[in-house]
């Protein structure tokens, strides 16, 4: 049974930074993906990576903030978010896609993070 467990979230000031982990399936064609949503919005991409080449992406929110990366042996993929803003709140949810990243809604979630930063 493949599982997707996120942890990190909390609550934190406008300007800290936060650390979130995903213990994800560490297959070589997987990606793993960092979404989240915020209250009355949609479900909006935050960063996503390769397990094999470690390719990254990053939505426009993310940009210059974000840095997602990936421990192969622990089978575990970090987001790590600086300079946070009060727009970040939200819930994370980390997606492990078996087609590489093409197929997101189809991916296995997690139950998600709740990120809250304060003004």
């Amino acid at each position: 049974q493949i599982k997707v467990v996120e942890s990190g979230g909390g609550f934190v000031q406008a300007g800290g930074s936060l650390r979130l982990s995903c213990a994800a399936p560490g297959r070589t064609n997987w990606a793993v993906g960092w979404f989240r949503q915020a209250p009355g919005k949609e479900r909006e991409v935050v960063a996503t990576i390769t397990w094999n080449l470690g390719t990254t992406y990053y939505g426009d929110s993310a940009k210059g903030r974000f840095t997602i990366s990936r421990d192969r042996a622990k089978k575990t993929v970090y987001l790590q978010m600086n300079s946070l803003k009060p727009e970040d709140t939200g819930v994370y949810y980390c997606v492990a896609d078996g087609s590489g990243g093409s197929n997101w809604p189809g991916g296995y979630w997690g139950q998600g993070t709740q990120v809250t930063v304060s003004s």
